[in-house]
């Protein structure tokens, strides 16, 4: 009875430790079945759009016309499986992807991972549309048309110079500044342009000399008036905070440049071979 006591009692450890160990593989198992890596197919459903990967070629091409350094602040609204925001941290840029879909978002950090460059980007699970990006000095999109225009007030809102590249769809009648097609795909840029509608005074001139802008987007033109007279400006142009024109003067053309900060221009003037001069705009 004692040895048979002894053999029922190892058989029932033995059942126990089998127990155990069916149930450790089980839930390993079970645990690396929920760890593998999620896998997304293109043309799935989002939020907004199908998610429909663009072109590592066109993601370079995009970041090459922003002209991103490490001096950049990139944000790619609907970052996907992060590629873009990845591909500007290996340009040194910090970069931050906004993405709707938490499966997504867990994906691009995981390839960040991968890419070692966590220290530098970063991806947040948000909506596009309620997320704060004014502080980016890139913005990146691949959306459809009618989300750039949804997005586009917003857009014109941020800081002059600030650069906008979207793959595919452009932005109606905000005509882009740079155009590039990659194959069949094409890349859009757009610099954010500082506001310089309406009257502006020059106050260096001692003259009481003005000039009145007219403004869509990026294109501009006008006239200034001195002593009575209306002169039109010639070749007007305005990139992001960065202003110039010319004033013809008899046989004389009066060159200005500056830059555009708020109610403020200040700039050179260029007379033919003479020294420049300082001058100042403030706008009534």
């Amino acid at each position: 009875m004692a040895f048979s006591g002894d053999h029922q009692t190892m058989r029932n450890k033995m059942l126990s430790l089998f127990f155990i160990v069916a149930l450790v593989s089980f839930l390993t198992a079970q645990t690396a079945g929920t760890g593998q890596q999620y896998q997304p197919t293109v043309g799935q459903s989002g939020k907004d759009v199908v998610w429909v990967p663009t072109p590592e070629e066109l993601v370079a091409t995009m970041l090459e016309i922003a002209h991103v350094t490490s001096n950049d602040y990139l944000i790619d609204l609907g970052s996907g499986d992060g590629r873009i925001a990845i591909a500007a941290a290996r340009r040194g840029a910090r970069a931050l992807g906004i993405e709707y879909n938490p499966d997504m978002v867990a994906l691009s950090r995981e390839n960040a991972k991968k890419a070692g460059v966590t220290d530098k980007a970063a991806f947040r699970q948000a909506d596009i549309f309620e997320t704060d990006f004014s502080q980016a000095t890139v913005l990146t999109l691949y959306l459809l048309p009618d989300l750039n225009m949804k997005l586009r007030p917003k857009i014109l809102e941020m800081k002059a110079g600030t650069r906008v590249v979207a793959h595919a769809f452009d932005m109606e009648d905000w005509e882009p500044d740079q155009t590039v097609n990659v194959e069949f795909r094409t890349a859009y840029l757009w610099i954010v342009p500082a506001k310089v509608a309406g009257t502006w005074t020059l106050t260096d001139t001692g003259n009481g000399s003005e000039f009145t802008l007219r403004q869509s987007f990026q294109k501009i033109g006008g006239s200034l008036k001195k002593n009575g007279l209306e002169i039109p400006l010639k070749n007007a142009k305005l990139d992001g905070d960065r202003i110039s024109f010319g004033v013809e003067e008899g046989s004389m053309t009066r060159e200005y440049s500056g830059r555009v900060v708020g109610h403020i221009m200040t700039g050179t003037e260029q007379v033919a071979s003479a020294a420049p001069t300082k001058w100042t705009a403030t706008r009534r």
